[in-house]
């Protein structure tokens, strides 16, 4: 029995689409290969409170990290309104509540559904170590008050504490050698690890204190000032000291206080400040700092009269009374108060900050001439190693203190997220899938329409 002309096109047609569908199968089951497709991005937050100013930092990096390391990059840098959290011992509430401006801002950048894996930290610095020192229940409330108002976000809350000196300068050589790409830099199509002798140390001279960190050329002697780490699989040892009272802020106040103990009177001459100068300062000052002596502006007035006599030989000598040279009695590894410090080796970064600037003119030339003292005679450059010096605010794009070196040492303690594994095919092959598979349609609706429109024979 011969078939009519609507069973012949129907079965063609049909046909067709079995041939083309077992087509488009064929090339998916056996062209398609595995590929990785990127992990997502995490993000982290750390506050920087330190001594005069309060500084948010928001961070990012692959979730799939390199190495065990996170390869951050800084995402948000947020001023908080405001002093120090140190500045809050009258009202700690107003410590926490200082901060939520910034915080909030961050997690606008933050997907939402990331919010809770997120990790949080403050770390305070130089102020509030002063502040323990001299009232620890005050310290301690401040600290509360902001772990409850960073409570309240749905983030990883990793805590508000006070910040080692050790970590603080630690994490700050962490942060440069990073962004100057001497831990990890991508070469040739990789991630690389620089040879060892291209590390720099750093400096940071802040509000209250004062960081070096380097690797020294030779074993570190004295295990409280060794800091070590791993980083992209890489263990670093280095030395690191924080000198407490050897910020700007504090050595301004130590020198009015070593001024006033040698002239025991209520006017003062500053040999510091230029000529001409003329100013009445609170005798407060001097009494809420540990790092003068109080009993020594016991039985002053509550105002002193400070002139300026402009004598720079006069202010080096007073700035060099600062520091005790003595005490290291000739040794070669020290470098002063008694304090060890190896032999400085290397290129070296100073982390520019002027906190104040713009009501601290008169106090520039102290500040230098200080500066002078700390770096020549204190830590022991020379005219030969001077030019290894850079003073630098920023590199890479980035802040260089010490908040992406946490950050960077936290990515290895955060989970990293495996790359998802898909299917996929060639250009070649996915356009030939698409061809079969347009052809397979257009086969079956013809099919269907021959059964249903064309007329019986």
């Amino acid at each position: 029995m011969s078939l009519s002309w609507k069973e012949r096109v129907f079965m063609a047609l049909l046909g067709a689409a079995t041939a083309s569908g077992l087509a488009m199968l064929i090339l998916i089951l056996v062209e398609a290969t595995s590929v990785l497709l990127p992990a997502g991005t995490q993000f982290g937050i750390v506050f920087d409170a330190g001594s005069s100013h309060t500084s948010l930092f928001l961070y990012r990096w692959p979730a799939d990290k390199e190495n065990n390391t996170g390869l951050v990059s800084q995402a948000l840098a947020c001023r908080v309104e405001g002093p120090g959290i140190s500045s809050y011992a009258s009202n700690p509430a107003q410590a926490g509540e200082s901060l939520k401006g910034c915080l909030e801002e961050a997690l606008g950048l933050i997907p939402e559904a990331q919010h809770q894996e997120t990790a949080l930290f403050l770390g305070a610095t130089a102020g509030m170590r002063l502040l323990s020192q001299k009232n620890s229940s005050q310290a301690r409330d401040i600290l509360a008050a902001v772990t409850q108002v960073l409570n309240q976000y749905p983030v990883d809350f990793g805590g508000a504490e006070v910040l080692a000196g050790r970590d603080e300068g630690a994490f700050a050589w962490i942060t440069i050698n990073y962004v100057l790409g001497r831990l990890v830099k991508y070469s040739s199509g990789e991630w690389i690890q620089p040879a060892e002798g291209t590390l720099v140390g750093t400096l940071d001279l802040g509000a209250t204190s004062t960081q070096i960190s380097f690797v020294p050329a030779g074993p570190i002697l004295d295990q409280s000032t060794q800091a070590t780490f791993c980083l992209y699989s890489t263990n670093y040892s280095i030395y690191t000291y924080s000198h407490l009272c050897y910020g700007q802020d504090q050595v301004l106040s130590r020198l009015l206080a070593a001024l006033v103990q040698s002239s025991s009177k209520t006017l003062v001459h500053h040999p510091c400040y230029h000529s001409g100068y003329q100013a009445v300062l609170p005798v407060s000052t001097l009494r809420s700092s540990p790092c003068t002596h109080p009993s020594a502006a016991l039985e002053l007035p509550q105002n002193l009269t400070v002139q300026g006599t402009g004598n720079p030989n006069a202010c080096v000598a007073a700035i060099r009374g600062l520091f005790n040279f003595s005490s290291c009695g000739g040794q070669r590894e020290c470098a002063f108060d008694g304090v060890y410090q190896p032999p400085l080796r290397g290129h070296f970064y100073v982390e520019v900050s002027y906190p104040g600037q713009e009501r601290g003119l008169w106090s520039f030339c102290t500040s230098g001439l200080y500066i002078l003292t700390l770096l020549l005679e204190g830590y022991g450059f020379t005219e030969d190693t001077w030019p290894s010096i850079e003073f630098q605010k920023q590199a890479g794009g980035m802040d260089i203190g010490w908040t992406l070196g946490y950050m960077l040492n936290l990515t290895g303690m955060v989970p990293a997220e495996a790359p998802a594994q898909w299917r996929a095919q060639s250009y070649g092959i996915w356009t030939a899938g698409v061809v079969f598979l347009v052809l397979t349609i257009v086969t079956t609706l013809g099919a269907g329409a021959v059964q249903l429109l064309w007329p019986q024979e």
